[in-house]
């Protein structure tokens, strides 16, 4: 297994904790205030470790496009994910943002990069898809006496799924013009927190109110957040995006289990199918050896 893969299979197993350390915030603590505090703390970290280099990629006029789309992708994300997760569950939400990233990243690929999907992506996202309308059908018990509103986490769980992928090939389009992944990652976050902040002074009543609520923030900064994305951008260096995004696909399983041991929630039969669906596809769409841009147009 390469050092590349190994990379990003540690920042998924890093990302599979964080709907567990939001449900032990409590249901006080806003989801959309968890999002902003973990990657908005997060990217003032991320942006001082990327110091001047991150600050000549944002220089950089000929990488504005992808750097304003990285940026609101990296905003999008956490608000609508973490949102998602307290309406469908930990399982659902993370099941379809982490499942759409491929497609998402893919589709890209395709359009900008002229890289068409080959007959088994169709069929896999179509099956995908499939699975998601199930899901958003389902009956969830999120555990803790907590209300689902699945119809919604879903949605919100797919614009988090199309942010992620987003921002996921933003980041290679960035190093592939030549900026070291400490820059790229110190100038999305660090580019992306300050409306995070705004988000988090406005929501974030309580998320300080004791030790736990701390320790649980600054846990959900310093791993999730901070050592996971460094790793993500590291292997982005050598691994298509696309390619990293199916990887990270070890995150829902993480989260899924533990959603269901620790949180103890627990999933109607049409989430496990739906849930099963999207899984599937995900697992044949990361071996799909269809047509991709060649390394003379990739990237340019």
């Amino acid at each position: 297994m390469s050092r590349p893969v190994v990379l990003v299979m540690i920042a998924a197993l890093l990302w599979g904790t964080t709907g567990t350390a939001a449900f032990w915030l409590g249901p006080e603590v806003s989801p959309l205030a968890i999002g902003a505090a973990t990657m908005g703390i997060g990217g003032v970290v991320l942006g001082l470790l990327g110091g001047s280099s991150s600050l000549a990629l944002l220089r950089d006029g000929g990488a504005t496009l992808w750097s304003v789309l990285g940026i609101v992708g990296v905003v999008v994300y956490p608000l609508t994910f973490y949102w998602g997760m307290s309406q469908a569950g930990i399982a659902l939400g993370n099941l379809i943002a982490l499942g759409l990233g491929p497609l998402a990243v893919a589709l890209l690929e395709w359009g900008v990069d002229r890289s068409a999907p080959s007959r088994l992506w169709w069929f896999s996202s179509a099956v995908a898809l499939a699975g998601i309308a199930l899901m958003s059908l389902a009956k969830v018990d999120l555990g803790g006496g907590r209300e689902s509103n699945v119809a919604l986490g879903v949605v919100l769980a797919v614009v988090a799924g199309g942010a992620y992928g987003l921002y996921t090939y933003a980041f290679g389009r960035l190093i592939e013009r030549g900026h070291t992944p400490r820059a790229v990652i110190g100038a999305m976050f660090g580019g992306a927190s300050p409306v995070l902040l705004v988000v988090l002074l406005v929501t974030g009543a309580g998320i300080f109110a004791s030790g736990l609520h701390v320790a649980l923030v600054g846990y959900l900064v310093l791993g999730p957040m901070v050592l996971a994305y460094v790793a993500f951008s590291l292997a982005l260096k050598t691994l298509r995006s696309s390619t990293v995004a199916s990887v990270a696909l070890l995150e829902p399983l993480v989260a899924g289990v533990l959603a269901v041991a620790l949180v103890g929630e627990r999933l109607g039969p049409l989430a496990w199918v739906g849930g099963l669906a999207v899984l599937g596809a995900m697992v044949v769409l990361s071996r799909d050896n269809g047509a991709r841009a060649s390394p003379k147009n990739a990237y340019s």
